[in-house]
C-alpha cells in the first residue's frame, strides 16, 4: 500500500517530467519561431536591395560600385553573365552561379553555398529580371543565411527558464500534493487504529468539498454500517447462546435427574421432555442454517415455481390445529427457490396457525402483470401497529406468542421476510381489510 510520501513523491516526480518535456518543446517552438523570423527579415531585407536597384536601372542612374552599407552584397549581371555593377563587398568577384528566372517569371529565390563569397558559406539569394530580352539585366541580391540559433543569447536565455519552468512546477505540485493528501494520510492513520472493539471512532472530514472530504465521509458511511453489523451479530450470537442454553439447560436438568434416583423416574415423561427439548434445538439449528444459507449466498438456483401448487402441498403436507383455506384465481407462477418460497409460505402458515382462534386464509392473486400477491389472513388477536416491525426482528417473540407456542425460535419471520427480499420482493404485515381483529401478511413477488 502506497503511502504518503510515497505517492507525493511519484505525483511530483511525474509533474516534473511532464513539465520539462513540455518546458522544452515550448523552447524549441520558440527558437524555430525566432530563426523563421530571421528568415523573414532576410527576405525583406533582400526585397529592399533589389528594389533599390532595379529603380537605379530603370533611371538610368546605375553606377559601379553600387552604393550601400558595407555588409550589402548586391550584383547586377547581363545575360552573358558579366558583371555590370556590385556593391564594395563584392568588387572583383565573378558574377554569382545562380541561375535566371524560370520563364516567364521575373523573379527567383534560393540558396547559393560554396560560391566563395565573403561573410558565410551559405547565401539566401533574390535575383530580378529587369527589361527583356538580350539587353535585360539581372540584379542578385544575397545575404548570409540564419543559422540554427540566428539569436544565441535570446537562445541561452530561454534556455533558462527550463530549469525555472520545472522547479516551480516541482514545487508547487509537491506543496499540492502535501495539501491534498495529507488529510488522506490522516483518514489512513485513523482506521489504521480503528479495531472491530473500537467501531465508534471515526475518521476527520475535512473542510472542503472535494473528492477527499467525499471519500472521508464514505469511510464514515461505511463504519456506521460496519457498527451496526457488528452489535447486530453480536446480538444475534447472544440471542441464539440463549435461545440454545434453555433446551441444553432442561436436557442436562433431565438427565442429573434420571442420574440421581433412577427408580424415582417416570421413563415415559423423561423421554418426552427431552425429545421436546431436542426438537427444539433442532429447530433452532434448522432456522439458523437456513439464515447462514440466505447470508452467504443469495445467488440459489431460480425456477419458475406455482405459488397455488406449492400453497396446496404446504397445507396438505401436515394436519394443523386451525382450518386453513387457500383461495387462489388460478396459478400464480414466479420466478425463485422452490424450497425457498416452500419455507416461506409454511413459516406464514406455522405462524397464523399459531396465532388463529378457527380458521387461517391464504389468498393468491396477480395484483399487476408483473407482480404475484400472497396474503396470510388469521382470526386471532391481531399484533399492535407499534410492534408490527418488530416481529421480523430475529429472536423477537412477542409476549402472546411465547404464551401460545413456548418452543418456538423466534427466527420464522425474519427468515421469511430474508427470503422475499432474495426474491426482490417484500413482506409487509398490515390490518385485514374487513376490520376483524386478526393479522394480515402481504406477500409481494416479481413474476418476471
Amino acid at each position: 500500500m502506497l503511502r504518503h510520501p510515497q505517492i507525493r513523491t511519484r505525483v511530483t516526480l511525474a509533474s516534473v517530467l511532464l513539465a520539462l518535456v513540455l518546458s522544452a518543446g515550448l523552447w524549441v517552438a520558440l527558437l524555430v519561431l525566432i530563426r523563421q523570423n530571421e528568415v523573414d527579415r532576410t527576405k525583406d531585407i533582400l526585397s529592399r536591395q533589389v528594389n533599390r536597384a532595379t529603380f537605379l536601372i530603370q533611371t538610368g542612374r546605375l553606377r559601379n560600385p553600387l552604393a550601400g552599407a558595407p555588409e550589402d552584397r548586391i550584383q547586377v549581371i547581363d545575360r552573358r553573365r558579366r558583371v555590370i555593377a556590385a556593391t564594395p563587398a563584392l568588387q572583383g568577384l565573378p558574377a554569382v552561379d545562380f541561375p535566371p528566372p524560370p520563364r516567364h517569371e521575373i523573379r527567383r529565390r534560393g540558396t547559393v553555398c560554396d560560391a566563395g563569397l565573403p561573410g558565410g558559406d551559405c547565401f539566401m539569394a533574390l535575383e530580378y529580371q529587369v527589361g527583356i530580352g538580350p539587353d535585360s539585366l539581372f540584379v542578385i541580391s544575397m545575404s548570409p543565411e540564419p543559422g540554427l540559433l540566428p539569436r544565441p543569447m535570446t537562445a541561452a536565455l530561454l534556455a533558462l527558464t527550463i530549469p525555472f519552468i520545472t522547479g516551480l512546477v516541482g514545487y508547487g505540485t509537491w506543496l499540492a500534493a502535501d495539501r491534498t493528501l495529507r488529510p488522506v494520510n490522516q483518514i489512513r492513520r485513523e482506521m489504521d487504529e480503528i479495531t472491530a472493539t473500537d467501531l465508534q471512532r471515526r475518521v476527520p472530514v475535512p473542510d472542503r468539498r472535494d473528492e477527499v472530504g467525499q471519500l472521508a465521509e464514505s469511510v464514515n458511511a461505511t463504519l456506521d454500517r460496519l457498527e451496526r453489523a457488528v452489535a447486530r451479530q453480536q446480538a444475534f450470537v447472544s440471542d441464539v447462546s440463549h435461545e440454545l442454553r434453555s433446551p441444553l439447560t432442561a436436557l442436562r436438568m433431565e438427565v442429573e435427574l434420571a442420574q440421581a434416583a433412577p427408580g424415582d423416574v417416570d421413563l415415559p415423561l423423561m423421554l418426552r421432555a427431552v425429545l421436546e427439548n431436542t426438537e427444539r434445538v433442532s429447530a433452532v439449528v434448522d432456522d439458523l442454517l437456513a439464515l447462514a444459507r440466505l447470508e452467504a449466498d443469495r445467488n440459489f438456483p431460480r425456477e419458475p415455481v406455482d405459488l397455488t401448487e406449492l400453497a396446496d402441498e404446504e397445507v396438505l403436507r401436515r394436519p394443523r390445529r386451525t382450518q386453513v383455506t387457500v383461495l387462489s384465481e388460478g396459478s400464480v407462477t414466479v420466478p425463485g427457490g422452490r424450497s425457498e418460497l416452500a419455507r416461506l409460505l409454511t413459516n406464514l402458515l406455522d405462524n397464523a396457525d399459531r396465532h388463529a382462534t378457527r380458521e387461517v386464509t391464504m389468498i393468491l392473486r396477480s395484483e399487476q402483470p408483473s407482480t404475484a400477491v400472497v396474503e396470510v389472513i388469521d382470526d386471532g388477536p391481531g399484533i399492535a401497529p407499534e410492534d408490527r416491525e418488530r416481529v421480523f426482528e430475529r429472536f423477537t417473540r412477542l409476549a402472546e406468542g411465547r404464551h401460545r407456542d413456548a418452543g418456538g425460535t423466534g427466527l420464522g419471520l425474519a427468515i421469511s421476510r430474508d427470503i422475499a427480499e432474495a426474491h426482490r420482493g417484500s413482506l409487509i404485515l398490515t390490518d385485514r381489510l374487513d376490520g376483524r381483529p386478526g393479522a394480515r401478511f402481504v406477500l409481494r413477488l416479481p413474476r418476471s
